[in-house]
């Protein structure tokens, strides 16, 4: 008999909702794996929630491993969110044991699959990175929804109304990236990161995107790889890479140096939220932001027509 990983997935979410959940209190008590989970469940929960993220700005979730602190906060909460798809690589083992003595729930294995990017390399699993897009990101917000509402039925109503404010604020992104990022002449749109997280990205906005790595930053770029790409660069004259905040940025200069050897400008777009927010109290630490500098920062590099400070003005100054 083989086994069923999407399965015993969900199993585990139905069988995590079936204890009751601490009710002294007050608030919730959340603890997520990521920061854009946590600041979704914030957004959904406002002040009746106390949110937890284990994961901060410039941390890798492929490679992140659980420490003795996470383990006590996330066995002493009354709800774990963490996001699925292989994401916490390391992690989920111990997430899906958690999930058979409490509510320990990936929020993105609801997703349909039909919407998922699966990889040839990764047999029965798919890119994880959907938050790149917030029409994506939407199938996640109304799960991290459902997931609060079980946990304290009595707030449902308060959790399904700050979810509409947070869809309408989706919405309001998704438009500025579908206008924005088709100001960028056609030719320009190819998208080179230093590992593959942007592949919903192109899909939904149209352009080509490059990763050194896979989809994994656990995915290591050999030198006939990085040889390869410098002649694709040199080739079709690309003029811009973009290095991510949560991975090193070795890869990308060595594609700059052998670009350059090669007589071959390549200059750094800009450094892109990948799997982890901007820094903590930053318009970039939320969700929005986080997109919000995505979207601006690749059209700005890449030849495209955008508001100084993005969307919501709010950007911080040379994003």
């Amino acid at each position: 008999m083989t086994f069923d990983r999407r399965k015993f997935l969900v199993a585990t979410v139905a069988s995590a909702l079936a204890p009751q959940f601490a009710s002294a209190s007050d608030k919730l008590n959340i603890v997520a794996t990521t920061g854009m989970i946590a600041d979704t469940a914030r957004q959904i929960g406002g002040n009746h929630v106390e949110v937890q993220a284990l994961m901060g700005p410039g941390v890798d979730p492929h490679a992140y491993r659980q420490t003795r602190s996470d383990i006590a906060a996330m066995t002493r909460t009354d709800l774990v969110l963490w996001h699925g798809l292989y994401l916490e690589a390391q992690m989920e083992e111990f997430l899906v044991k958690l999930g058979r003595r409490r509510a320990s729930i990936p929020v993105a294995e609801a997703m349909p699959r039909e919407s998922l990017i699966s990889h040839a390399d990764y047999d029965g699993r798919f890119d994880p990175h959907v938050w790149m897009v917030p029409n994506l990101w939407r199938e996640v917000a109304h799960s991290i929804a459902k997931a609060m509402s079980d946990a304290r039925p009595a707030l449902a109503k308060t959790f399904t109304a700050n979810l509409a404010r947070f869809e309408a604020e989706l919405d309001a992104l998704q438009a500025y990236g579908e206008t924005t990022l088709a100001t960028v002449p056609e030719a320009a749109r190819v998208l080179l990161t230093a590992h593959d997280a942007f592949g919903y990205f192109g899909r939904e906005f149209g352009y080509e995107v490059i990763g050194i790595q896979g989809i994994s930053t656990e995915s290591e770029a050999g030198l006939n790889r990085i040889s390869s790409l410098v002649d694709m660069l040199v080739e079709r004259k690309i003029a811009a890479a973009f290095v991510e905040s949560s991975v090193s940025d070795r890869n990308i200069r060595a594609l700059i140096e052998g670009a350059a050897a090669q007589n071959h400008t390549v200059a750094i777009g800009g450094e892109l939220f990948s799997d982890a927010m901007g820094e903590d109290g930053t318009y970039e630490a939320s969700y929005i932001g986080m997109i919000d500098h995505n979207i601006t920062t690749i059209a700005r590099a890449l030849g495209g027509k955008t508001p100084e400070r993005g969307l919501n003005g709010n950007l911080a100054v040379g994003s």
